[in-house]
């Protein structure tokens, strides 16, 4: 009978496919297996809900709260999206995994469409559909012989409702399903070793829009926020693990030259409202898995063991800027910045798009900087959008999306 690899293995084969790898934390030592003081680390479940799958976003250092509203939006903050210029958008998104390591089997896959509603096109409903394929994994036993052999996948669907409380503000609430083969691809096919995670979850968010006048030419300030991924925990590998839920609070300020030149600046900041890993060294009944999602919420911002100068370390910050010419041609930079005590990432960030007429074309580069080695080091991300003003002609206005 084919049994499951050893317990460590699996846990770390698992976050290895996050954004940093994490690793187990003993809870009587308070250390992990790489010999770092437990809490330096945000560990979740299904990690690849955060994964940035737009590449204008990408290429301006993952910002993307507050920038101008298209169908990604459902990733980052569906209250914007109520605030679109265009009647309806449609995009696809891909973004490689690992291929930096040579791995040609893991991708990232993102579809999304959202449609604007009512009499004064205040309102709209979004729909999006993640998959992410981990490609093939060979499992093995406890004794290292060759086990099962799955091609496991995640996948999150997603719906949105934005609505406009007037001129400046609006906001939206999404619901999500939840579902990853992650935890029970290595385990002997039987009924009581089904150990797939499902889940579903909720986003809440808001966009204030204040419209500015330079040099007789319109702009913008954009500012926005969104609590994402506030659900039930996900049951696998012998855990109750946290979903990634985030907080996030971004602005942009979109300012015109003239007709023809603009530039965008944006900046993002991210926590994630999961409690800190902690030593079970005193009363075991007190393991931090144990708390509840929503109880989590709220410890997250008091549990650090180092205190508030550890809290302020587990915010990401994101800052990127878009350059426009005649609403056509766009250049992009940025840099995300993590605290090397919480993952470490550190990366430059470039890209470009490319509008004609309905359709537009977006890729984004990653430079990293820190010795950290991350999945998408040195990979290209790719995004295609429609957008229309209108389901006859297909016409744009002329937004910055």
């Amino acid at each position: 009978m084919k049994t499951s690899i050893p317990f460590i293995i699996c846990f770390i084969i698992f976050l290895f496919f996050q954004n940093s790898l994490i690793s187990q934390c003993d809870p009587i030592s308070g250390f992990d297996v790489l010999g770092r003081k437990c809490g330096a680390t945000i560990q979740t479940a299904v990690p690849f809900l955060r994964i940035n799958p737009d590449a204008r976003s990408a290429g301006m250092g993952d910002v993307g709260i507050a920038v101008s509203p298209d169908a990604n939006a459902m990733h980052f903050n569906a209250s914007k999206l109520a605030m679109a210029e265009e009647k309806f958008g449609v995009s696809v998104n891909y973004a490689p995994w690992l291929h930096n390591l040579g791995v040609t089997d893991i991708n990232l896959t993102y579809l999304s469409s959202y449609l604007k509603l009512g009499k004064n096109n205040d309102k709209a409903i979004g729909l999006s559909v993640r998959y992410f394929s981990l490609g093939e994994i060979q499992w093995t036993s406890y004794s290292a012989t060759p086990s099962n052999t799955n091609k496991t996948r995640e996948l999150e669907i997603a719906g949105s409702y934005s609505q406009k409380l007037n001129q400046h503000l609006s906001l939206g609430i999404t619901g999500k399903y939840i579902y990853t083969t992650l935890g029970g691809s290595y385990l002997s096919p039987s009924p009581s070793s089904n150990q797939t995670g499902e889940s579903f979850a909720v986003d809440i968010s808001m966009t204030y829009k204040k419209p500015l006048k330079i040099n007789n030419n319109e702009g913008d300030f954009m500012f926005g926020a969104a609590i994402s991924n506030v659900g039930d925990k996900i049951n696998y590998f012998g855990f109750s693990d946290f979903l990634p839920t985030n907080l996030g609070i971004g602005t942009a300020l979109n300012l015109p030259f003239d007709k023809n030149h603009r530039m965008v600046f944006a900046l993002d900041l991210n926590k994630f409202l999961v409690p800190t890993p902690q030593p079970v060294t005193i009363d075991p009944t007190q393991n931090w898995r144990t708390i509840s999602p929503i109880a989590g919420i709220f410890k997250s911002f008091t549990d650090a063991p180092g205190g508030s100068s550890e809290e302020l370390q587990e915010i990401n910050i994101s800052t990127g800027l878009e350059y426009w010419i005649k609403n056509t041609v766009s250049i992009r930079a940025g840099y995300f910045y993590e605290d090397k005590n919480k993952g470490g990432r550190q990366y430059f960030t470039t890209g470009a798009g490319l509008k004609f007429k309905h359709l537009g074309f977006n890729f984004s580069y990653v430079i990293p900087v820190s010795p950290q080695r991350e999945p998408l080091d040195n990979s290209l991300r790719f995004s295609v959008l429609y957008n229309a003003a209108s389901f006859k002609d297909g016409s744009v206005n002329n937004s910055n999306n």
